[in-house]
Formats: structure tokens, sequence, C-alpha cells
């Protein structure tokens, strides 16, 4: 599949978003809250936030550069508010892909 760098670069980051929120809430919040060692949380936290911001621009970039719609862009933002809702929006993505592809 022939994906434009775009659509790679938004379905990368939805990937590391889902794993940044698997490690927060599997690692650093129980070595927080049940070991007291909070720094850890610190860390994933914070690269978790950067990579959900970095997300939700980058949303706006497909917008711009791709033309998708104004609704297709608040799903994509919205569904990054759940968990794993970037891999749900990712294989939403990968379907209008290939029926972009087939016409």
């Amino acid at each position: 599949m022939n994906e434009h760098p775009t659509v790679k670069r938004l379905r990368v980051l939805g990937y590391l978003e889902a794993i940044s929120w698997l490690l927060l809430l599997f690692i650093a919040m129980p070595l927080k809250y049940i070991w007291d060692m909070p720094l850890m949380v610190r860390y994933v936290g914070w690269a978790h936030g950067i990579l959900f911001i970095l997300y939700c621009l980058h949303l706006l970039l497909a917008k711009g550069i791709l033309r998708w719609s104004f609704g297709k862009m608040v799903l994509g933002g919205v569904a990054a508010f759940f968990p794993f809702g970037t891999l749900w929006f990712d294989k939403k993505i990968e379907r209008s892909e290939q029926v972009v592809q087939r016409s």
C-alpha cells in the first residue's frame, strides 16, 4: 500500500501514543502507587503528553494537506481521548485509504 507520508506519520504517532498509554497505566502508575516510586510517572506521563499533542497537531496537518473533512479530523481527535482510540482511528484510515486506491 502506497500511503501518503502524512498518513504514515499519523499512524506511527497513533501507535506510539497507545504504547505510551500502556506504559503509563501498567508500569509507571503501579510503580508510583504500589511501590512508592513516582519518578517514572513524570517521564512516561511527559512523553505520553507530548505524543498526544503531536498526534492532535498532525491531525490538523493531515486535514490541510490531504483535504480531510472537518468531521474526520474531529473523529480522530475524539478518538485520541479514549484508550486505544488512535488504533481504532488508524484502522478507519486504513480502510478509507484502501477504498480510495481501488477507485
